[in-house]
């Protein structure tokens, strides 16, 4: 019998976001209840330190440059390095995950966020019978009902987003029937802004006032963004995991895990279904009110630093998976697309899922080595991150960024904080890994960008003036690019 298959995917998660990655303030008893019942990942990579990217390699299989995803959906920004361009949509002639699933015999429902293009690229025109809550937004208009959603009708005033999206996941495992399915569950939950039921912030609030966490300084001011629309600000990085909301944020998804996973108990269909839970990015920990902390590895979102592309990873497979497992081999997000392909009993499309790799023999326990793990962001983050491109080869990181600064070589399982700089007590490794990391660059079309021929704009004591507005220095801004385009 082919399993069910669950892929819960969330929005911004850090790695240590859950109880059983090390956090002490987020509550997340469900999650690390998972954890116990499966395998976790300590060392599972996003391809990108954005949402779309990460998102378009899951559903393809292929790393984000060839699918020419390269950005979140909207996103722009310049620096001393000019923008390059990207798709704005995932393409359709991509055979994703569950167009390749629905063919086995699945079937197939998206619930939750898309952000892969406008209305002729949603989630109905890339294989799935069900589209709930997926379009062209890359967060809530509103986490409370009405939800200004056009996949979403709007419920009860007051409803709670995660809740919604979480209700209508039961209600399809309860009419699933005998056919299997693959119900692809990606959350809005924990993306700005951070918004949750008020009483239980409340709660975060006493639990860091009896803790102390409410008199200890969360934050380190850093250095001033390096795309010119945002230079008036400064980089606001998150040194203590101790902000009410986003912890409210977080125990409410876990609630709705554990309600979900309930829903399959009751169903009679736990025992037969595999449940993935990862994010897309790492956690929200440099700007935008920077809600997180992804300590002890260094930086977060919009970065390839570790905290920007490591996540959690927990897989439940009853029967195939021991309970308790901890796998600390490295694995990347297009794995997923031939991995659960495998799992499904359906043969692999290697023309398709040309990066990723099945990694069923480390579900199983089996001796297994990847390969090397990349990544092409040649794009300035709204989160401080600047163009840069990474390879992980063992022990083994090397990051290179495009404006010129030196190349920096890692031993990262001894320091996955990256603090201790090794190019130049290894040059032969870090010439190996640079040689490679550029040829796989060429190999998959990855565009680099070029010197900004326009000068850096005007600053005074006042500030940066662009666009018609002006910020105050060490602003925490957020600025609008294009027409109608949240640049969040």
């Amino acid at each position: 019998m082919k399993p069910n298959i669950v892929f819960v995917l969330i929005d911004d998660m850090g790695w240590t976001d859950l109880g059983c990655y090390g956090s002490s303030f987020y509550e997340t008893p469900r999650l690390d209840r998972l954890a116990a019942e499966g395998a976790l990942f300590t060392d599972a990579y996003a391809a990108a330190p954005v949402c779309s990217p990460t998102r378009a390699s899951i559903l393809t299989g292929r790393y984000p440059a060839r699918v020419g995803v390269t950005q979140y959906i909207g996103g722009h920004g310049v620096g001393r390095l000019s923008d390059v361009p990207y798709n704005q949509f995932l393409p359709t002639n991509e055979l994703s995950l569950a167009r390749a699933l629905r063919a086995g015999g699945y079937r197939t429902w998206h619930v939750g966020k898309w952000h892969l293009g406008p209305r002729r690229t949603w989630p109905d025109q890339h294989g799935f019978d069900v589209n709930i809550g997926g379009c062209e937004q890359g967060h809530p208009k509103s986490w409370f009902s009405p939800y200004g959603n056009p996949t979403l009708p709007d419920g009860p005033d007051g409803e709670y987003l995660t809740d919604r999206l979480t209700d209508e996941a039961i209600r399809l495992i309860e009419t699933a029937g005998d056919t299997p399915f693959f119900l692809n569950l990606w959350h809005y939950a924990v993306h700005v802004p951070i918004h949750a039921p008020a009483e239980l912030i409340a709660k975060y609030e006493r639990k860091a006032a009896e803790s102390g966490l409410d008199a200890v300084e969360a934050f380190e001011p850093g250095e001033r963004f390096p795309a010119w629309h945002q230079r008036a600000a400064r980089v606001r990085r998150r040194v203590v995991q101790s902000d009410p909301a986003y912890a409210a944020m977080v125990e409410n998804l876990d609630t709705n895990i554990g309600r979900l996973l309930d829903a399959l108990e009751a169903a009679g269909k736990a025992d037969n279904t595999i449940v993935v839970f990862t994010s897309d990015n790492g956690g929200l920990s440099t700007a935008e009110g920077s809600p997180t902390s992804n300590l002890p590895l260094s930086e977060g979102k919009g970065w390839v630093a570790e905290g920007g592309v490591r996540e959690p990873l927990i897989v439940r497979w009853p029967g195939v998976v021991e309970p308790g497992r901890r796998i600390a081999a490295p694995v990347t997000s297009p794995d997923f697309y031939p991995t659960l392909l495998a799992a499904a009993g359906i043969a692999g499309v290697p023309e398709q899922h040309v990066d990723g790799v099945d990694v069923t023999p480390l579900l199983r326990g089996e001796p297994f080595e990847r390969g090397p793990v990349y990544w092409h962001y040649p794009h300035y983050s709204n989160q401080g991150g600047r163009p840069a491109a990474a390879v992980r080869e063992g022990r083994w990181k090397l990051v290179h960024q495009f404006e010129g600064d030196p190349d920096t070589l890692f031993d990262i399982v001894t320091d996955p904080g990256e603090h201790r700089d090794l190019a130049a007590a290894h040059p032969d490794v870090a010439a190996a890994l640079r040689a490679r990391l550029l040829s796989w660059i060429a190999e998959v079309g990855g565009l680099v960008p070029a010197p900004n021929p326009q000068p850096e704009p005007f600053t005074d004591l006042a500030g940066y003036f662009l666009g018609g507005q002006v910020a105050e220095p060490g602003a925490d801004v957020a600025w609008t690019v294009g027409k109608d385009q949240p640049c969040l």
